[in-house]
């Protein structure tokens, strides 16, 4: 299990153009199945997520490069319409392609999907859409096989408005003949450019990031390039490090439209922020205010940034409250908090969490993509050495978070994965040590520190923006 270490106290500051979306390309990917031809795409982030779905597309008969932030898939040779099981566990998205495979090849077999541990997550809203465009589904055990050489238009309503079920009813839509409404459709900025990419390659798809989507299925696809747009979720992992930290940042490469339930909160806790169409500027407070914050369905704080601010609230002042409504086992990142000193209460699926002054470094493990962010972040606000465990989750969706952390000024690098015994206990005695001789020295008021780092924190963006 592979590791990453992150030296705590020093607030974040600088510049950094923000990766392509993993949750925009992993299903443009899928959907590349249903021309049979090429498909190109710019801006294309080199995560763990993008390399298992390639892996998955090669299986099928298509044809994957990746070269320098440029994707290009060649679905002509498609052969196969059976997903194998450990493709399946390594990554829950896939389950995106049951629609994709359905719609061009009429039929379909996939394992229940895998990802992080962060729920239960059911299928069921994908299923019940497909069956109302003509799909018809046989178990047998974890197995599932759907059919549906002849999917015609229909009217989908959904209960939830699942991401996932809502790019697996566009796909199939896609294909079938007639036309398509979709009701309760989830909104977020992804769909958007998803619905985009879909017209793009020939389809008629109208309503994308709205409630309701219609679909004219049944017309011919061509070859389509398009540039993915910035990964909001990873904006909103670094704005909140740089408010946790103290720091100064800007970044590039991201509708602010996307975060502005992020922002706003981020400007309740005290946050300053400048923002253009494409570009944030952060300043964080002496000290992040409590707030009360409940997640949801865009437009509302994403879950996927849950875990994340209660990094940020954990060394806010006052009690905090953070009420998670997607996924009920996401609050895990809490017990790994917790370790680092700081004071969460979590019941059912709320947590109250008291700010400390500071948190500790301590060794901690990252349980799913989100928390494992969320504990870098942290590190960074925290006194001391942090190791962070089970960074492969990490990867999933970062390309390199030491490298960006690293951008910004931040000390942090990849453990060796073979580093034997005696040098890991070493390491352990010096990172006591070293918290020992940190902790008789930091007697000081905290507001004096802090007054002190804010001083001598006027980096060059901030300058270039107040000039501007």
């Amino acid at each position: 299990m592979s590791a990453i270490e992150i030296l705590g106290l020093r607030p974040i500051r600088g510049g950094l153009s923000v990766q392509g979306s993993k949750n925009a390309v992993l299903p443009m990917m899928a959907a590349s199945v249903l021309n049979r031809g090429k498909t190109v795409l710019e801006n294309v982030p080199g995560i763990q997520d993008v390399f298992c779905m390639m892996g998955i597309l090669d299986s099928l008969g298509c044809s994957c490069r990746l070269t320098g932030g440029r994707l290009e898939i060649d679905s002509s040779g498609l052969c196969g319409v059976r997903i194998a099981r450990e493709e399946m566990e390594k990554m829950r998205s896939s389950v995106m392609l049951l629609g994709a495979l359905l719609g061009r090849c009429g039929e379909a077999q996939i394992c229940r999907p895998g990802g992080c541990r962060i729920g239960s997550r059911p299928i069921d809203l994908h299923l019940e859409a497909l069956e109302a465009l003509g799909a018809r589904f046989e178990s047998d055990g974890e197995i599932l096989r759907a059919t549906g050489a002849r999917l015609a238009g229909g009217h989908i309503v959904l209960s939830y408005p699942s991401v996932g079920a809502t790019e697996n009813a566009l796909f199939a839509a896609v294909m079938a003949s007639g036309r398509t409404v979709v009701e309760g459709c989830a909104r977020e900025p992804e769909i958007g450019e998803l619905c985009m990419f879909l017209n793009g390659m020939g389809a008629c798809v109208r309503g994308g990031g709205t409630g309701v989507i219609t679909v004219e299925g049944g017309l011919p696809l061509h070859d389509v390039r398009m540039t993915v747009g910035g990964d909001r979720i990873a904006a909103g992992t670094y704005l909140l490090a740089a408010s946790l930290s103290g720091g100064e940042i800007v970044l590039e490469g991201v509708r602010t439209s996307s975060l502005t339930a992020v922002t706003e909160a981020l400007q309740r806790m005290g946050a300053v922020l400048y923002q253009e169409e494409t570009l944030f500027y952060l300043r964080a407070p002496g000290r992040l205010r409590a707030v009360r914050i409940r997640t949801g369905p865009y437009p509302e704080f994403p879950t996927d940034l849950q875990s994340a601010m209660m990094a940020a609230m954990s060394v806010a002042k006052g009690e905090s409250v953070l009420e998670e409504t997607v996924f009920e086992n996401r609050l895990g990142t809490a017990k790994e908090l917790l370790k680092m000193g700081a004071d969460i209460v979590c019941c059912d699926r709320r947590a109250r969490i008291r700010g400390r002054s500071r948190l500790r470094g301590a060794r901690v493990e990252a349980g799913d993509l989100r928390g494992g962010a969320a504990l870098a972040a942290a590190a960074l606000g925290a006194q001391g050495r942090t190791v962070i465990s089970g960074y492969e989750h990490i990867r999933r969706g970062y390309e390199d978070l030491c490298r960006d952390l690293r951008r910004l000024g931040a000390q942090a690098r990849v453990l060796e994965e073979n580093a034997n015994e005696e040098e890991q206990r070493a390491a352990r005695v010096c990172e006591e040590d070293a918290l020992g001789e940190e902790q008789k020295a930091a007697r000081v008021p905290e507001e004096d520190a802090l007054g002190e780092e804010r001083k001598a924190a006027r980096v060059p963006e901030k300058d270039a923006l107040e000039e501007a």
